[in-house]
Formats: structure tokens, C-alpha cells, sequence
């Protein structure tokens, strides 16, 4: 992670972000204040991950989102408080159910409700199945440069280091229940108890009643509901862990978490942890709510179902700052995260990044490409957007990338893979996304008559031109020729007062010649395209509908 504003500029970078609406700011403010009542040395700021499941989107997005906050609260307070970012891992949890996304479910079927760290792994990869999902969620964090403490639950209740704050749960015991039990099923609240035990007998997570307690002794007891005998054990060292609202509110109390964003599905479950966190001395965390990510079908993205897009997915067809664009923008609104949303992220990101050079300090602070790096945007130099990619991909059919290389050298001489090495991995997802998204959809409509003879003068104008003419000609010449009926756009007047050119123009051409919805600019396409393929492709498309 790239350091803050330098020490001569940065005071002046704290006027403008205390000024600043860009969101990481007015969370960073909240800390700010904070501290403000109650001073310390350091800030810790949380992010959790329940790795029941392999890790999705959403729990990078979590973390991504908190180091953008980390970022701006260094910025307002010049670097002067030191702050450290810790990704927690619920891996003490009993694993409730197998999920549906992973290989060798026999494997884990008898280890039912044991904690995820006493689970065997299914991939065969490490000691358990909490060890591998941690691990999976640990290489991918480091691929993407966070800075942050890994912790482990498991490690955390066996190691010690939460006995304090488990026996001042056990010692506030009935005020935790007050605050517990109005939220429950009557059912569920007549057996319920914060203190969860691990049975010495048979490894599980019991969700059990807890018959007696012993705070001098911090013992709990409870009836074994196999054997029926009477079974008393520590709640420190890891013979017990709390149930998940009291044991999040018990980590904030014992680590002193100053700042944790959840998902807006959490709100009422952050209250009552924030009213517990309180009866155990403590306080509860700043943070926000962000907006769930939803699949193609509209439904919540589940770490156990494995639907929406994984890390890898994404990694595959598309940048990594595209992801970071995604979850950077509007985290209080709900969004469908699915494969179509890949190539305006991409796009975007590189439209971010090339505005950058011309604001101004006060306007970069806005921009997303401001806090996705840390105050330190590289340079732009993308010469072909990855629509543009797309198109060229999908024009071509290419199978390889030395095709789209070819089409790319003629539209920008000197561009190598060597020159140029993100266009280089832009181009391999290209060629992903396309063979995997865009050739089993793509479907070519006929055209009609009237597009028929559009076509064909479209081809003629274009034969005109010269080889090396510009993408900006080229889209004059287009134009020109849809400025016909049934194109025309009479509410929209072009520069010479005559009627403009509505998007069923270029709809017709994007469906008609490319087999497709959407496209780049069409003058552009032709320029890298070439103006002699694009006559062939005119020529087979006026076949195609004879």
C-alpha cells in the first residue's frame, strides 16, 4: 500500500479531505472524532470473514473497502496515529452444513458442527477445511498488496488471548441474556446461553442449556445431550466459544476495534453486539452498513452456495483495479455482481484514471483511482479500451492473442505486449470473456431492406476512404450515412441544425455486423478493425440477409 501525502504537502492534503464528500472520507471522519473523546495510540480497524465457504467478492470487497478508509483517516491525520488493519477469521465456528461448491463432500459429512478448524479439508490441501479456506482468503490478499494482520479464531480462544474478555462475559452473564433474549424465538430463547462448549467427547459445538455457572471458578456447566451426564467445563482455552453476536461484540471489547463495516443484512445483529461490547466496558466500533452483492438471478451471493462470482473468476477476465473500482463505487446500494458487469468496470477504471491528470488536488480526491491506490494512481496508458478488445475478439473469432496484436499494431504502431504489459493482460481476458461469454450468445440478426441499402452505402463510403484515415472520419462518414429514415433522431439536432442520428443506427450495426448488443465507438472499431475488413464484414452480412 502506497504511503499517504508526503510531510511538505501534507497538511494541505488534510484541509481538502476534511472538505471532502468522497465516502472513505466522512467514515474516516467518524474515527477522527472518536478519538476525539476518547484519545489512543493506535486505531484497529476489523474486517471478518466465516470461512464456512470458500472466499467470494464480497469478503474482498469488505476488506478493500476498510483500507480505503484506513488510507483517508492517515490522510486527515497526517500519519501521526499509527493504525493497523486485522482480518478475522470465524474459523472456531461449527460447520453447520457441507456447501454445495466443493469436491469430496463424504469427506467432511461425519465432521458435522465441529469447528471449521477440526474439519478435514476436502481439497486435501491442509490440516482442515478452516485452514484452507483461510488460506485461499490469506494468497489473495496478498496478490493484491493489503496490508493487514491475519487472525485466527481458533488460534485466539486456544492461545489465551480472549480468557480476560470471555470471563467478563461469564461475569456479565445476566446482562448479556437481557439484551439477547427479547431478539429470540421463545422457543430458541428457553434453551439459549452465549457460551457455546466444545464437547471433550466429541469435538462438536454444542448448542446446549447452560445448567450452572461458576464466575470464581469460570466454569459453566451443562447436561451432555448424548449421555446425559452433567459436564462442567472452562470457558477459557478454548473449551468454549461464545455465540456469534456475543462473541463479536467480546472481540471488540478485547482488541479495542476501532472501526468495522458489515453488510446491511447485520444492521439489527450490530446493534445488539454494540449493546453487549457496552455491558462488557466496552465500545462498540465505528462503521457503516454497505449494500449486499446480488447474482444474476437477483438473490444474496452466498459463501456455501458459491453463486456469483468468485475472486479467481473475476481475476480471470479483468483487471484487479476493475474489482476495486466496483467496490469502491456506491457501497450503500445494492449491486448485481455477474459476469456483464466486467467490461464497464474495466473501462471506467481506465476513464478514472486518464481524468486524474487533468483535476486539480481537491478534485482527485473524489476520483476512485485516488483511493483505490492510495494517493498514488499510476500514469494512464491504455490505447484500446476492452470493449474495443471485445469487439476485435469477437469480430475476428481470434484464438490467440498475436491476432488482436496484429489488429492493434495497424490502429497503434509501436504498442507491444513489451511496451505495454496491462494491454498485453487485458488482451488474454479478452479472449477469456469472449470464448467463455460472448460466442455462445452471439446471435446475427438480418437485416432489413432498408438496412440493406444503409449497408451498402455505408460499404461504398467507406471504399472512399483512404487506409490510414482516422477513427474520427471514419465515425463523420457513418454518421452520415444514418442521418436517413428510419435513423433519424428529429428530437436531437446535429451541429448543422439538421435532424441527428438516434442509436438505432448504430444498434442495427452492432447487431447486425458483430452478432452482438453493444459496442465501442463504431469509428474507432474500424480504425483498429480496418477499413478492408470492415467491407468483408459488411459484404458477408448483406449475404447473410439476402
Amino acid at each position: 500500500m502506497s504511503s499517504p501525502a508526503t510531510a511538505p504537502d501534507a497538511a494541505a492534503m488534510r484541509f481538502l479531505a476534511e472538505q471532502s464528500n468522497a465516502w472513505p472520507f466522512e467514515e474516516a471522519r467518524k474515527i477522527v472524532a472518536r478519538l476525539k473523546k476518547k484519545p489512543k495510540d493506535e486505531v484497529l480497524f476489523e474486517t471478518g470473514y466465516g470461512p464456512s465457504g470458500l472466499p467470494h467478492i464480497g469478503t474482498f470487497g469488505e476488506v478493500a473497502r476498510t483500507t480505503m478508509v484506513r488510507h483517508a483517516f492517515r490522510v486527515l491525520t497526517e500519519d501521526r496515529i499509527k493504525t493497523r488493519l486485522l482480518a478475522f477469521s470465524d474459523d472456531m465456528d461449527g460447520l453447520r452444513k457441507i456447501p454445495d461448491n466443493i469436491p469430496n463432500k463424504e469427506r467432511i459429512a461425519a465432521h458435522l458442527n465441529k469447528p471449521l478448524t477440526r474439519v478435514p479439508d476436502p481439497f486435501g490441501t491442509h490440516d482442515s477445511f478452516g485452514a484452507h479456506n483461510n488460506a485461499r482468503l490469506r494468497a489473495f490478499l496478498d496478490a493484491f498488496g493489503f496490508d493487514y494482520e491475519f487472525g485466527s479464531s481458533t488460534d485466539y480462544y486456544t492461545s489465551g488471548r480472549f480468557d480476560a474478555a470471555l470471563l467478563r462475559v461469564l461475569d456479565r452473564y445476566d446482562e448479556v441474556m437481557a439484551i439477547m433474549l427479547p431478539s429470540l424465538r421463545e422457543e430458541r430463547a428457553a434453551s439459549y446461553s452465549p457460551f457455546l462448549p466444545v464437547c471433550p467427547r466429541s469435538g462438536i459445538v454444542l448448542q446446549v442449556p447452560i445448567v450452572a455457572r461458576d464466575v470464581k471458578a469460570g466454569t459453566i456447566s451443562y447436561d451432555d445431550p448424548e449421555t446425559r451426564e452433567r459436564v462442567s467445563v472452562p470457558v477459557t482455552g478454548g473449551s468454549c466459544k461464545l455465540q456469534w453476536k456475543p462473541d463479536w461484540a467480546m472481540r471488540w471489547h478485547a482488541l479495542g476495534v476501532d472501526y468495522e463495516m458489515a453488510g446491511k443484512d447485520l444492521i439489527d445483529s450490530v446493534k445488539l453486539s454494540g449493546e453487549i461490547c457496552r455491558a462488557l466496558g466496552g465500545a462498540p466500533p465505528e462503521g457503516f452498513n454497505y449494500e449486499l452483492f446480488l447474482d444474476e438471478k437477483g438473490q444474496k451471493i452466498s459463501k456455501s452456495k458459491g453463486n456469483g462470482l468468485t475472486i479467481e473468476e473475476w481475476l480471470r477476465y479483468a483487471s484487479p483495479e476493475s474489482l476495486s473500482l466496483f467496490m469502491y463505487r456506491e457501497p450503500k446500494a445494492a449491486k448485481r455482481l455477474y459476469f456483464d458487469v466486467i467490461p464497464r468496470n474495466v473501462d471506467e477504471y481506465q476513464q478514472h484514471l486518464e481524468a486524474y491528470a487533468r483535476q486539480d488536488d481537491r478534485q482527485r480526491l473524489t476520483n476512485p483511482v485516488w483511493h483505490i491506490h492510495a494517493g498514488a494512481p499510476p500514469e494512464a496508458d491504455m490505447p484500446v479500451t476492452f470493449q474495443m478488445l471485445l469487439t476485435l475478439v469477437a469480430t475476428s473469432n481470434a484464438e490467440n492473442a498475436e491476432t488482436l496484436w496484429g489488429f492493434i499494431r495497424r490502429y497503434r504502431p509501436g504498442v507491444t505486449p513489451a511496451s505495454h504489459p496491462r494491454l498485453a493482460a487485458h488482451v488474454e481476458c479478452a479472449i477469456h470473456y469472449f470464448r467463455d461469454f460472448v460466442l455462445p450468445e452471439k446471435k446475427y440478426r438480418a437485416a432489413s431492406e432498408a438496412e440493406r441499402v444503409a449497408l451498402q452505402d455505408l460499404r461504398d463510403a467507406l471504399t472512399q476512404l483512404s487506409e490510414d484515415a482516422r477513427a474520427e472520419d471514419i465515425q463523420n462518414v457513418v454518421y452520415e450515412i444514418g442521418r436517413r429514415e428510419p435513423f433519424l433522431d428529429h428530437a436531437k439536432k446535429a451541429k448543422d441544425g439538421k435532424p441527428g442520428v438516434s442509436l438505432e443506427w448504430f444498434n442495427m450495426l452492432y447487431q447486425v455486423l458483430l452478432g452482438q448488443q453493444k459496442g465501442p465507438r463504431f469509428g474507432s472499431f474500424v480504425a483498429v478493425y480496418g477499413l478492408g475488413n470492415t467491407v468483408a464484414m459488411i459484404d458477408g452480412a448483406l449475404a447473410r440477409s439476402a
